[in-house]
């Protein structure tokens, strides 16, 4: 099997426009969650989210590109220019027959279908659709604009597995380019669902906090008072590539991927199984792959989306698995900054991981007051503060709904 390495990193979020931005945010405890100012949220219960701030794609692209995508290809192209910079990759020198994409995006083009579908209903005699209606709406867009875009002519799809899906990217890229059939693959995901439907839809299912009178502290993983998910928009993509291409070219090395692991809870459309089965058994799975134990894990960046039952059901999997070396793990959850990228999720939390091996920093959980009870005692869930620490390995964990499971595993790099 072929060795796979992180040569190039781009980051888009409420927190941050660029990976440096991010990082920078996160290790200061920043939130990112404010009143929703897209549209008039006011007949919601919910009327927050993660809003990019300052985003223009026009700095990424030419008008006529853009009104051509929906924001989540839109953004998907912002991560892809910081990405390619990053990674200092002279296309024009590269075979790009072995070049690919994978991306993953959980609703995909939700604005573009809203507000067309909303115009139509205006109008029922005289039906009049935009001709980039379908091409700006379906989920593999995204993948398909980058190929496109980069004359990628290796792999490229999207990957669906609701809030798993960047993840689901990731692991599937590792897995063929361990296999020979790629030397580079962009891997990542982007959402754009700040929009009515998405936050009625969510609202409607009782997902969502409701805290509007402190929406800066809403998002609150492991605390007792928390009471749902915060939406948020943005993207995330890694440049995986093959060790010896890699080092071929001189290129910077952040980390290695050592192993994905994949599974179903196999139990409830919308809700993880409370005592985590398919999380243990994902985990253990990517553990196993890098031939390692769960032992030499130094941090886990959780799902951790501030839901009562998943946060709970998260945490009981992690000290089943790493039961033996609770006292030396710290995991967090980003979220309670970011809030919730849906299917972009994974990607910027796998970032997340591989900045703290890099600076051996652990990014905090804050708008922790008083970690709930039920949660183990032994648990360091890195409260509302970062921590110095170096760190060797980190597990990254995404679920979705419907029960899908995936976790990458990057530990530092040694030639």
């Amino acid at each position: 099997m072929k060795r796979v390495v992180v040569t190039g990193m781009g980051a888009l979020s409420p927190v941050g426009n660029t990976v440096e931005d991010f990082w920078t945010s996160l290790i200061a405890g920043k939130s990112g969650i404010a009143q929703i100012t897209k549209f008039d949220p006011s007949p919601f219960k919910t009327k927050f989210a993660g809003e990019l701030k300052g985003f223009d794609p026009l700095n990424f692209m030419e008008k006529s590109e853009a009104r051509k995508m929906d924001a989540f290809s839109q953004y998907a192209i912002a991560v892809m220019d910081e990405c390619l910079k990053d990674s200092g990759i002279d296309l024009t020198k590269s075979d790009l027959g072995r070049f690919g994409v994978i991306w993953g995006t959980g609703i995909g083009g939700i604005q573009t279908f809203e507000e067309e579908v909303l115009a139509f209903g205006k109008n029922l005699d005289t039906p009049r659709f935009s001709p980039f209606f379908i091409t700006k709406m379906i989920s593999n867009m995204a993948a398909g604009l980058i190929s496109i875009r980069y004359k990628l002519r290796g792999v490229s799809y999207v990957t669906t597995s609701a809030c798993a899906s960047g993840n689901n990217a990731i692991v599937d890229a590792f897995n063929i380019i361990r296999l020979g059939k790629a030397h580079v693959i962009f891997a990542g995901g982007s959402e754009a669902c700040i929009t009515r439907s998405a936050l009625g839809g969510f609202s409607s299912m009782k997902a969502l906090s409701e805290r509007n009178d402190a929406p800066e502290s809403a998002s609150r993983p492991f605390d007792v008072s928390r009471d749902g998910f915060v939406m948020a928009e943005g993207g995330g993509v890694l440049m995986l590539e093959e060790l010896e291409h890699a080092k071929k070219r001189g290129a910077k090395i952040y980390c290695e991927v050592a192993g994905g692991g994949f599974g179903s809870d196999a139990y409830h459309i919308a809700a993880t199984h409370p005592d985590g089965i398919g999380a243990i058994a994902a985990m253990l799975d990517a553990i196993d792959e890098a031939g390692m134990k769960p032992e030499d894990v130094d941090y886990v960046s959780t799902h951790g989306t501030s839901t009562p039952v998943g946060d709970l059901s998260e945490c009981k999997a992690i000290c089943s698995v790493f039961e033996k070396s609770l006292d030396k793990l710290h995991i967090s959850a980003t979220k309670s900054m970011t809030g919730h990228l849906l299917g972009a999720a994974g990607a910027i939390e796998a970032i997340a991981c591989i900045k703290a091996i890099e600076t051996g920093i652990i990014p905090p959980t804050i708008n922790l007051n008083e970690i709930d009870p039920t949660i183990d005692k032994r648990l360091n869930v890195t409260p509302n503060k970062c921590v110095k620490k170096e760190v060797n390995v980190a597990l990254n964990n995404t679920f979705g709904f419907g029960g899908h499971i995936f976790v990458s595993l990057y530990k530092k790099y040694n030639a």
